[in-house]
């Protein structure tokens, strides 16, 4: 029967503390996004128990409700209507969310959008440094070879022109010329000046000065840096953005420019770069000591702490701290081992739940959260179970602790950041033993612990085996009727994108990789093109044309979600050409889009390719891994489960 999406609505408005608590309200293709005055009068553990509703989490100030495509926006129209509310763009809510942000967060938060997008450049580097130096060991031969150079060269590229990367995106986050942010970078990093590495083992005699108005600027690079790059390139947007609105318009395309960088550039080598230069330095300083005092002690509650960081919403300082160890002579990451022993034995305590637990929905979200946790994406895990059952959450703090201890012991250097979990054997190759065991004893004692110490509650509050969902099938019969027609015969779902197939763990967006909005995988394109994977009709459809949903005869659900966050894009470089309701072919166009613009943009092309009710299907397969083209076999379905609705949120 199909969900009722009035009542769905309802409960949702009754757990939210009442119409003075509600600011605003959207929804993309998936989410409910919703921002209030006080989360503390929401009822979280009611409003994640709603049927319809298959994860609650709270992002930048967003309490954001998955709900799924095609039921998303029926629920969000019924949802204004009880409310009263009028709807808000999602730049609204955006907007409304960052005002209740503290400045602290809202720091942290830009520092991650800074960081986040050059992450792909980092971790490919740092892999492949790693995988060049283990083979110039192993073969001793090969390390004083062309091949040798060559990819040596290749590997350390991103990190050489590190600040010029951290300045494009940061000009991008701060509103800014890109372009002009890259000279900024540039100039930070000119050949003409001594090199950052070189300064150290030279006096402060050899290092050449410039005198302007009696002012001395060293003529030193800021190689390797990252606070520095961040702080110039805000000063420089917020000067380009005053000239614009001062400088007449007939000469503003020449004016502002110029002014723009040479500003901002004596600004930076005179006073911006010896300063936070300094302050840089102090702070990994710090952290190193944190990292290593008491024979790794401080490791050790660093270990504890980095949950609640991520709970926090402020994890992506780290970002910032692994760049500068990165940057450093010995080059190696010692931090990445602390996050990756957290976030394994959050992994771990998640799986213990999801082994553990009778009710459906809590088992449905636990185990592919747990399997996403063992990938380095903890945010299903740690919001979707482990936050919200509190005892796992402790127990994985324990074991990640401990961890972090060994690893700090072990003194575990990783060459590039980014990556944890099973991952993280790939940038660690020189310790992959006192890698295993950090992992192992992570993994072993938060399971361990989660397992003895975690108990289901009954609907009553009582621990009984006889959760909600186990009633709720005592008391009725399960539905044995699926969707029509997926009886029987195996049913395909054909890939609507030319690239290449990924696992739906690797997708890098924790909501899809989770498997909470169904199984799939994603699709790395090659083209910018989206065509019906079968025969089917069109399911409501977003005003930012990033996302599409399709039901098809044989009841089957898909979303096709082009790119990770592109909704905040706004339909720019994006073409629908279907509508809600069509019937479309196996084959036809359904959009398009402009892979260069959503990489530009800074946001990864990988595409979510989602059946939202793949619980239906016993045999549900991915079929399909690397190179593929359009309207090859992805997914493959063979007869059908038992159905009760439980699993995908429709109600009888």
């Amino acid at each position: 029967m199909a969900m009722d999406y009035g009542r769905c609505a309802k409960e949702i408005y009754e757990t939210l503390g009442g119409r003075d608590n509600l600011v605003s309200a959207a929804h993309c293709a998936t989410r409910l996004r919703l921002v209030t005055v006080d989360n503390s009068k929401i009822d979280m553990k009611k409003l994640e128990n709603i049927d319809g509703v298959k994860g609650v989490f709270s992002n930048n100030g967003q309490l954001q409700l998955i709900i799924g495509t095609g039921t998303v926006n029926k629920v969000y129209d019924e949802f204004l209507n009880i409310s009263g509310m009028t709807a808000a763009t999602k730049e609204e809510v955006k907007a409304a969310a960052a005002a209740k942000q503290p400045f602290f967060k809202r720091m942290i938060k830009a520092l991650g959008d800074v960081f986040v997008p050059i992450l792909p450049a980092i971790v490919a580097s740092g892999l492949m440094m790693g995988l060049v130096e283990a083979l110039g060991k192993a073969i001793p031969t090969f390390a004083g070879s062309d091949w040798y150079g060559i990819l040596d060269l290749m590997a350390n590229t991103a990190f050489t022109f590190l600040p010029v990367l951290i300045a494009v995106s940061a000009a991008r986050v701060f509103g800014g010329n890109i372009f002009l942010g890259a000279v900024i970078g540039m100039i930070m990093i000119h050949p003409g000046l001594v090199n950052a590495w070189a300064v150290s083992s030279m006096e402060a005699a050899e290092i050449p000065v410039w005198h302007l108005f009696g002012f001395p600027i060293r003529q030193v690079g800021y190689q390797g840096h990252v606070i520095p790059v961040v702080i110039a390139v805000w000063i420089m947007c917020r000067v380009e953005r005053w000239l614009h609105g001062h400088v007449p318009e007939m000469i503003d395309l020449f004016v502002t420019p110029l002014c723009t960088v040479l500003i901002t550039a004596f600004v930076t080598l005179g006073i911006v770069g010896p300063v936070f230069s300094t302050a840089e330095s102090y702070v990994l300083a710090f952290a190193g000591w944190i990292i290593t005092v008491g024979y790794g002690v401080g490791a050790m509650i660093m270990g504890a702490l980095y949950p609640l960081t991520v709970v926090c919403g402020i994890h992506h300082m780290y970002n910032v701290i692994e760049a500068g160890m990165l940057s450093a002579a010995d080059g190696l990451n010692i931090w990445m081992p602390i996050a990756s022993a957290a976030n394994f034995a959050q992994g771990a305590a998640c799986l213990a739940v999801g082994l553990k637990a009778k009710n459906v929905k809590t088992k449905s979200v636990a185990i592919p959260s747990s399997i996403s946790a063992a990938l380095g994406i903890t945010e299903p895990a740690i919001f979707g179970v482990n936050l919200r059952f509190v005892k796992p959450l402790v127990c994985g703090i324990i074991g990640g602790a401990v961890g972090a201890l060994l690893g700090s012991l072990f003194h575990i250097g990783a060459t590039s950041y980014g990556v944890t979990g099973l991952p993280g054997f790939l940038i660690t190759l020189d310790y992959t033993l006192q890698y295993a065991i950090v992992l192992a004893v992570s993994f072993g004692i938060s399971f361990t612990l989660t397992w003895f110490t975690w108990k289901e509650e009954a609907e009553d509050g009582s621990s009984s085996g006889n959760t909600k969902a186990a009633a709720k099938e005592k008391a009725e019969p399960a539905e044995t009727e699926g969707p029509k027609g997926a009886e029987g015969a195996g049913k395909a779902v054909l890939a609507p994108l030319k690239g290449t197939v990924i696992a739906r763990e690797e997708i890098p967006d924790p909501t899809f990789a989770s498997g909470i909005l169904g199984d799939g995988a994603g699709i790395i394109p090659e083209v910018g093109e989206v065509v019906a994977p079968f025969d089917g009709e069109i399911a409501p459809v977003t005003d930012t044309r990033h996302a599409i949903g399709l039901t098809g005869p044989e009841g089957m659900e898909v979303l096709i979600h082009v790119g990770i966050d592109t909704v905040k894009m706004n339909g720019d470089g994006f073409q629908l050409l279907v509508s809600q309701g069509e019937k479309v072919k196996a084959g036809q166009r359904l959009l398009t889009f402009d892979i260069s613009k959503i990489e530009k943009a800074g946001y990864s092309t990988v595409t979510a390719v989602l059946m939202a009710n793949s619980a239906c299907y016993p045999d549900f397969k991915v079929v399909k891994t690397g190179k593929t083209d359009q309207m090859e076999k992805l997914f493959t379905i063979e007869g059908l489960n038992t159905y009760n609705g439980e699993n995908d949120g429709k109600g009888k």
